[in-house]
This record gives structure tokens, C-alpha cells and sequence, in this order.
């Protein structure tokens, strides 16, 4: 291994356990769910003109951006998108909620149902048709659960996954104790689902990778190859996996993904094409 990648990984190895350090802290704030604001509603009559038939009929159209639902990976909570969450708000995303699933859940399916009713119910309340999710490591896989085989691409706009396993990983092989562990390595059920055809999903998916990802394992897992799905791949250089929602030029990234005004094409973007970029 050439040294100037040695440098790089301990470099990248220290700023992992400094954040781990930093979020066992935040930790225990995230782990009771967030109390929802009633959403500030505006009567402007164009503004209600995007509600859908699910919106509340006395209810108009929440001013601003759509609004972004945040997904926390395995064994984690809301707190890990402080950072995230920060930078959205100050850049006008006035509406963004997290979601925490039980980490009991053994079936990334029941997650994503779970998703899919948060889902519903934000669009209801704020009378938007459609929503932007970010999720995290397994969170991105909930999410595009969600999108690809519950429907979901009719009302996520733009899914931003980050570090997420889309082939599978390897590691930790004594985890696989665990349901949701066993649903991440390559082969899994699960993923033979997702890898199947997905003709006419409406949804564009951004998916951040890092090359110094421990946890992906091979770190290229974290790229989403689909030849029916709407792809703009990013290669993340220098940081780590629990970096991804906390670094903030992956932040940057990921307001660029949210505000984007269209698709890429099929198929997925690669290095070296236009679409996909380091960040980092």
C-alpha cells in the first residue's frame, strides 16, 4: 500500500473515531422521536395549486421547498443528522423531519412501510405531492425498499443515499446474528428484490460513496447500478463511513442533489462522466 493512501486511511481513521466520540454524546438526544410542529401554512392560492388528492382539504400548500425526511442507519437514531440537518434548514429547507425506527426491527421491509406512512402523513400535513429523503448507510436501503417496491416513486422526488450497501456488504461477518445485518450481506433476499426490473420508477437516486468506507465492504458497494433506475453516483475521497451525514462538503452535495432540476440517465453515472464528482 503506497504510503501517501496509508496517510490518507489513518487520517480518515481518526476523524471516524473523533465523530464516533462526538455522537455517543448526542447519542441519547435521538433516541425519543422528534415532537412534530404543525406546519406553517400559506393561503396563497398558487401555492395550493400543487396539494394532492391525500392533502387535508382545509389545509394549503407549506411555503418553501419540499420537504425532506432523514433516515438514520443500523443501530443509530435521528441524532446522527444534527449536522445534516443544520445545513439544510439554513439553505431554506424549512421542512425537515427525521424518522427512527426501532432498533428491533428485524425486517428492513416493516422499516420501509413505516417510511411509507411518515411519508403520507407529511404530504397530508403540508400539502406537498412529493418529499426528498436522505437516508444513511441502511437508511438508504429503506428508502429505495420503499421507493422501488412500495410505489414510493410517486411521491419521493429525489432519494440521496449515503454509504449505502446496494450490493451488499461483508463485513463484521459475526453480526450476521442480526436480521437486518443478514438482509445487507450480497445475495440477501432482499437485494435479489432490488436488483430486479424496475420499469418506470419515477425517483432519482444520488448515492454517495467513499473509497475509504470501512464499513461497505468492497467499498464500490455503495454505488447504485441499475439499468431501469435514474442514477447519479458520487465518489467521496478521504473520509470514512460515519463521516458521510456529518462532513460538511458531503452537506454541500447533498443540497446540490436536492435542488437539481432533473434526471441523469438510466443506467447510473461513472467516474470520469459528467454527473459524478469527488466532494471531498
Amino acid at each position: 500500500m503506497k504510503l501517501s493512501k496509508v496517510t490518507a486511511l489513518m487520517k480518515a481513521t481518526a476523524l471516524e473515531l473523533a465523530i464516533l466520540t462526538g455522537h455517543l454524546v448526542l447519542y441519547p438526544s435521538g433516541i425519543v422521536a422528534e415532537r412534530l410542529s404543525p406546519a406553517t401554512r400559506t393561503s396563497d392560492p398558487a401555492a395550493g395549486s400543487n396539494a394532492g388528492p391525500d392533502a387535508d382539504p382545509h389545509a394549503t400548500i407549506t411555503p418553501g421547498l419540499r420537504p425532506v425526511v432523514l433516515l438514520h442507519g443500523f443501530v443509530d437514531n435521528r441524532s446522527v443528522f444534527v449536522l445534516l440537518r443544520r445545513t439544510l434548514t439554513r439553505h431554506g429547507r424549512d421542512c425537515v423531519e427525521s424518522l427512527n425506527y426501532s432498533p428491533l426491527t428485524c425486517d428492513l421491509r416493516s422499516a420501509a412501510e413505516l417510511l411509507g406512512r411518515r411519508v403520507e402523513e407529511i404530504r397530508a400535513r403540508t400539502g406537498h405531492t412529493e418529499v426528498d429523503i436522505v437516508g444513511h448507510s441502511l437508511g438508504g436501503l429503506i428508502a429505495r425498499y420503499y421507493v422501488q417496491r412500495l410505489g414510493g416513486d410517486t411521491q419521493v422526488r429525489t432519494l440521496v443515499m449515503l454509504g449505502t450497501p446496494h450490493s451488499g456488504t461483508t463485513v463484521a461477518p459475526l453480526a450476521d446474528a442480526h436480521p437486518l445485518v443478514r438482509q445487507m450481506r450480497p445475495g440477501s433476499a432482499v437485494l435479489r428484490e432490488l436488483a430486479g426490473p424496475a420499469p418506470g420508477c419515477r425517483t432519482r437516486f444520488v448515492s454517495f460513496w467513499s473509497d475509504l468506507d470501512q464499513v461497505m465492504v468492497p467499498v464500490e458497494t455503495a454505488r447504485l447500478d441499475h439499468p431501469d433506475l435514474l442514477v447519479h453516483n458520487v465518489r467521496v475521497s478521504g473520509i470514512g463511513h460515519l463521516a458521510l451525514p456529518v462532513h460538511p462538503t458531503v452537506a454541500t452535495g447533498v443540497l446540490g442533489a436536492l435542488d437539481a432540476g432533473g434526471p441523469v440517465a438510466p443506467g447510473g453515472a461513472h467516474e470520469g462522466e459528467p454527473g459524478a464528482a469527488s466532494v471531498a
